[in-house]
């Protein structure tokens, strides 16, 4: 009983700190490091205390690897989605539409959208919608643009910094 109950002890523990280490490691990429800090100080302190005790056991080496392992594999999974899910980042569109209304269409949902003419592979004329937005409003925006125009290329990419410009 005494395995079993550190073996869960050390999958629960492993799913936080790593859970803690993909959102530390997030949150660094987009520039705030102070905060990086603070959760990196948390993160290698529940690691060391878990570690410590893991290695001073004298239960079987195998259950405590499976355990630790199978911690830090569900750690990384529930991390990205806590990450996706509660750390706000900034994402440019960019659409490549034949149908220059679009933008119309899109700005009528209270998105800013500038507009480039671009030249597609069969010199067609072509418009590429920019359009900035908060990580939170991308589902509702893929879906608008996918009922618009359902040929439309989209790009998204995550944004480090956004100055000035439009946001509803």
């Amino acid at each position: 009983m005494d395995i079993l109950f550190l073996c869960l002890k050390i999958f629960f523990v492993r799913i936080i700190d790593v859970s803690l280490g993909t959102a530390r490691t997030i949150i660094m990429v987009r520039g705030k490091g102070f905060v990086a800090s603070i959760i990196g100080f948390f993160e290698v302190f529940v690691w060391f205390l878990i570690v410590r005790e893991a290695l001073n056991t004298t239960e079987s080496g195998l259950f405590i690897a499976i355990s630790y392992s199978l911690g830090f594999a569900t750690g990384t999974y529930i991390g990205s989605i806590f990450s996706e899910k509660f750390i706000e980042s900034n994402l440019s569109i960019e659409v490549i539409t034949e149908k220059k209304e679009l933008a119309d269409k899109i700005r009528k949902k209270n998105y800013g959208v500038s507009v480039l003419n671009v030249n597609g592979q069969e010199d067609v004329q072509k418009y590429m919608l920019v359009i900035e937005i908060k990580n939170k409003k991308l589902e509702s925006l893929k879906k608008l643009i996918d009922e618009l125009d359902k040929k439309a290329f989209v790009m998204i990419k995550e944004t480090k910094l956004v100055q000035n410009g439009y946001f509803k």
